[in-house]
């Protein structure tokens, strides 16, 4: 539903708070006038943006978790979650209430108490404003950036991925890999893996502190560790009795000579970075509107790294660099150059842009990662 849909089903009390916000001039004993007057308010482009740019970090990144969510109603559980998520720094001795937030935006005409029985107790954000709070903050955002011709060289992996996890089912199906204890491959056919592949990487150092990001992240290289992650969860192979091995599944993806569809595999990623990285989703689709013309990576970090929570040892700034925007182009969803004068730059492709717009996984839709409290690693 948009907003006057439901300003018409809001009680007079709640109208005329968020009549009182707006400072409306109207009779407040009529919730006709007091409707009509706060749309003539809220459509103003100038009064809604003043709205969104006064708005602090933390009221930001809660709307950020909001207007790109599918689902039409929350429970006031999942809000508060998300206004905790949203305050990266905690001062225990400061009286802060999540539910302050959510009261903030009810008086805004932000979110509003389902009409029906069954809704009553959840909340709604009206349509027609989440394509505006997308406006405006892009229209804020794009104010950072700064966009360049294109550079004289750049890398470009779309579908490379695809193919790579082909190539992988059929080194299996040529090659019996009997796994160590904890089931990961020995390094030399790990190595005869990795040489393989279209996109070389290197074996993991044992000082790194990885996980997190997959089942194996530890122990395998970043975009490597997804594709196997991506076979193992697709049931395309199996682990059974220490050895590594084509799952029925697999079988007929190699006979058919059929490659997976980059769709999935992207949603697949979204599934198993979100634990790490929980507003994921959002932050992709941020790159796709503003960088559709090459964009340097450094006024896009400077735009989105208040929008990124640190994750352990993992920084906003590294998990923007490694966890995003190189695996966004391991997925082909980015082009990823470096010009002279500019350094590196970026662009989202046309299949990344379709990928990202054509695709949506729940919130609540991720892919637990066990990992051993004991390990050196966490």
């Amino acid at each position: 539903m948009n907003l006057a849909d439901m300003l018409s089903y809001a009680d007079i009390q709640d109208l005329s708070r968020i009549a009182h916000t707006y400072n409306c001039e109207c009779n407040g004993h009529s919730k006709n006038e007091l409707i009509q007057s706060i749309l003539s308010m809220v459509s103003r482009r100038e009064v809604f943006e003043r709205q969104v740019i006064d708005l602090s970090i933390e009221d930001i990144r809660f709307l950020n978790s909001l207007i790109f969510d599918q689902r039409g109603s929350f429970s006031l559980e999942e809000l508060i979650a998300r206004v905790q998520q949203s305050r990266f720094v905690k001062d225990e001795n400061e009286g802060w209430n999540p539910r302050d937030m959510i009261s903030r935006f009810k008086q805004r005409g932000w979110l509003f108490n389902g009409y029906s029985q069954n809704t009553r107790y959840l909340f709604q954000v009206p349509n027609d404003l989440k394509r505006r709070f997308s406006e405006a903050l892009t229209k804020q955002l794009q104010k950072q950036l700064v966009y360049t011709s294109e550079p004289m060289v750049y890398r470009d992996e779309q579908k490379l991925i695809v193919d790579d996890i082909y190539h992988f089912l059929h080194y299996i199906e040529q090659n019996e890999a009997v796994l160590t204890a904890d089931n990961t491959m020995y390094k030399r056919q790990l190595q005869q893996v990795l040489d393989r592949l279209s996109v070389k990487e290197e074996t993991v150092g044992k000082t790194a502190w990885r996980f997190g990001y997959g089942r194996l992240f530890k122990d395998y290289p970043n975009r490597f560790s997804l594709i196997y992650d991506y076979c193992y969860y697709a049931d395309l192979i199996t682990e059974h009795n220490q050895v590594l091995a084509l799952s029925e599944k697999g079988r007929e993806r190699l006979s058919q000579a059929r490659k997976e569809d980059i769709v999935q595999v992207y949603r697949f990623w979204l599934r198993l970075y979100k634990g790490a990285i929980p507003n994921l989703q959002s932050l992709v689709h941020w790159m796709d509107k503003l960088s559709k013309s090459w964009v340097t990576a450094e006024s896009l970090k400077e735009a989105l790294l208040p929008l990124i929570r640190p994750f352990y040892y993992d920084s906003a700034e590294s998990i923007m660099e490694q966890r995003i925007l190189q695996m966004m182009m391991h997925l082909g969803l980015i082009r990823i150059g470096e010009a002279e004068d500019a350094g590196t730059v970026i662009q989202v492709t046309k299949l990344g842009s379709s990928v990202i717009q054509g695709s949506y996984v729940a919130e609540d839709d991720k892919i637990e990662i066990p990992f051993d409290n004991d390990s050196e690693y966490c």
